[in-house]
């Protein structure tokens, strides 16, 4: 599936264009590629870079890893992935630490099922919290939980001093 037409990638930009009412010029001048270059994407002659794809997908308002399948860039499950770490990442009603647990347990849930962590898992997750992230970070303890990292939710679950 990674190796979609360049073609398709032009004809969903113009028409992403056109649905945002702008000219060839105006989406050129507001991604920073020349008008030239723009219109030789759209007609399927040139290939652009993530970076120019991603300038693109902002000026136009839209998701970046949708532009990077259509050209082949990246794998419509990777791009799933992506969007799913980047919810949870945008995410104001949660706090950077538990941004990080459910990080690590998305990625313990898709080891599971036999997918390997994507290329945003990991420490530079995104979330800034320098804690570890990614599947070895929680594995699939249940004693493990919330709390593991040094929060005080899982408190509970482990005696405080010893039975001796």
């Amino acid at each position: 599936m990674a190796s979609l037409n360049v073609g398709n990638l032009g004809e969903y930009l113009r028409e992403q264009r056109r649905s945002a009412q702008l000219s060839l010029r105006q989406l050129a001048d507001a991604a920073g590629v020349s008008n030239p270059y723009l219109s030789q994407i759209e007609r399927g002659l040139r290939k652009p870079s993530a970076e120019v794809l991603q300038q693109v997908a902002k000026a136009l308002r839209i998701s970046a890893e949708t532009l990077y399948v259509r050209a082949g860039i990246l794998d419509e499950r990777e791009r799933e992935e992506l969007e799913t770490r980047a919810v949870i990442l945008a995410d104001p009603s949660i706090n950077e630490r538990q941004k990080n647990v459910l990080l690590q347990i998305y990625d313990s849930f898709r080891k599971e099922n036999g997918f390997e962590p994507g290329p945003e898992s990991g420490a530079g997750a995104g979330s800034g919290t320098g804690g570890e992230s990614g599947p070895g970070a929680f594995g699939a303890r249940a004693d493990d939980g919330p709390g593991a990292d040094g929060g005080d939710a899982g408190t509970a679950s482990k005696p405080s001093k010893p039975s001796h």
